[in-house]
């Protein structure tokens, strides 16, 4: 892409399929990648499916065209030629909400995690197809667009529970419920679906990561703690009921 007057070296080496003129209404990807043999076809596909796309071969490139085009995503590479995807990751993570997919070799899953860690929203491997990417960038905009959307005003009441999502409180008969984060979220989601059966996997992608590297029995130890508050027998539940090999249930305090 070139820039008007004269560019920095960074600058001059940024290349997108729209010649630097974004069209409205269409989200831009900033593929941080140094691999023509990559970023050729990629941002073609990328064209196809109606997003504007730039490219960044180095990490000074990247921040440099994040600050200045403000992507609605990155694709960042972990291997560049002037560092580590990493440092990028955590540099874009100082200032900035924008949604990040680390792109990593198989088989190096500390990249992965310390990606994660560091505050990427999602991951894919090397070789990876177009078609499975664009659906995982589709997944990661359609995810932290939903979160970016104002809580709904609304308190969700389920018998003597309310959730107020816009203040993040919840109460059972009147009494505030002393709940972490997670706590809270995890009884948000339930009480949204009240009635209904949440799976593990919905629980799990929803309230932490689509790719969990953590053991599964973190959940069970988040609803153990919030039956606790809601004084809630496991043996006898009145508010959430097991599915076994499914999910949890969150009814209105009958016993099932």
């Amino acid at each position: 892409m070139e820039a008007a007057g004269s560019p920095s070296p960074a600058a001059s080496s940024f290349r997108g399929h729209t010649d630097d003129v974004q069209i409205p209404g269409k989200r831009t990807v900033l593929v941080v990648e140094d691999e023509e043999s990559i970023t050729t076809p990629l941002t073609a596909a990328l064209a196809r499916e109606g997003f504007d796309a730039a490219v960044a071969p180095t990490a000074a490139a990247a921040l440099e065209l994040a600050r200045s085009l403000e992507p609605d995503l990155v694709l960042l590479d972990l291997m560049l030629p002037d560092g580590s995807g990493l440092d990028v990751c955590r540099e874009l993570r100082r200032t900035s909400k924008v949604p990040i997919i680390v792109v990593t070799a198989r088989g190096d899953e500390a990249d992965r995690v310390v990606g994660l860690e560091l505050g990427a929203d999602d991951y894919v491997v090397k070789p990876f197809s177009a078609r499975e990417l664009v659906a995982r960038i589709r997944a990661v905009l359609r995810r932290t667009e939903a979160l970016a959307e104002p809580p709904p005003d609304k308190v969700i009441r389920v018998g003597p529970l309310a959730v107020d999502s816009a203040r993040r409180l919840a109460s059972l008969e009147g009494n505030a419920l002393a709940l972490s984060r997670k706590e809270f979220e995890v009884l948000e989601l339930l009480a949204r679906e009240a009635g209904r059966v949440v799976t593990r996997e919905r629980l799990l992608q929803e309230v932490w990561d689509t790719e969990w590297f953590g053991s599964t029995k973190t959940l069970d130890v988040h609803v153990s703690a919030l039956r606790r508050k809601l004084r809630d027998d496991p043996a006898e539940p009145r508010f959430i009921h097991t599915v076994r090999g499914v999910g949890f249930r969150l009814s209105e305090g009958d016993a099932p």
